[in-house]
């Protein structure tokens, strides 16, 4: 069954400066969304809006329902933030037994876990904590999933299966994804958007980026 997310008329001011102006996004299950934009464009302003916990003028959509607090209702949406969110005194059995993920499938995929189902988070490598956050996001029970900064602090290898898990559970879930590595953005999204001046731009290619004065 499809599902479909839909933003629309989304204004957030701070301070009287409009961070956004009237944007409208939409994915479906099995769509890869990505939103590109500098330091300061409202990235993480719209991924918290959508999730529900940063108020602005708006109309989010789940399945044509209003959802004004997703972020109650982990079974719609599930939100990977900037920051860490599990706390660093819980084992990974307890993270992944919480999040009723299986340990031994992710060990499979990233070998350097093995052995480490007791170890605490704070034993962990800010590296290997975000990558377990994001696992546990990226295989939660959900209809759509929105990754601010997926990338951030992992390797080059553990980036690219990532991209494939990614690739696989959108048989089943719509991602919206921003991260700075817009190279990896677009190499895995079907449609990416740059926001700029408080607007969300539709680009096709390189050259739209650079137009935007996202690149040079």
């Amino acid at each position: 069954m499809k599902h479909l997310l839909e933003i629309d008329s989304i204004r957030l001011l701070f301070d009287e400066r409009l961070i956004l102006s009237d944007i409208y996004l939409k994915a479906e299950t099995g769509d890869i969304v990505g939103i590109l934009g500098r330091n300061g464009s409202g990235k993480s302003c719209l991924m918290k809006i959508i999730y529900g916990t940063l108020k602005a003028d708006k109309s989010i959509r789940i399945n044509n329902v209003p959802e004004y607090e997703a972020y109650k209702k982990p079974q719609l949406i599930r939100y990977l933030p900037q920051h860490n969110f599990t706390r660093k005194s819980f084992t990974l059995k307890r993270i992944f037994s919480d999040f009723g993920i299986d340990f031994a499938q992710f060990s499979s995929i990233f070998p350097e876990f093995n052995g480490r189902i007791k170890s605490h988070i704070k034993e962990l490598s800010g590296g290997a904590h975000r990558l377990v956050e994001l696992y546990c996001i990226l295989k939660s029970d959900t209809q759509f999933v929105l990754l601010d900064e997926p990338f951030t602090h992992l390797n080059p290898m553990q980036i690219e299966k990532v991209k494939n898990i990614i690739l696989d559970e959108r048989k089943n879930k719509g991602f919206v994804i921003t991260d700075h590595m817009y190279k990896h953005v677009i190499n895995i999204c079907d449609t990416t958007y740059v926001l700029r001046y408080g607007k969300i731009n539709l680009t096709n290619n390189i050259e739209d980026l650079k137009k935007l004065e996202y690149i040079h």
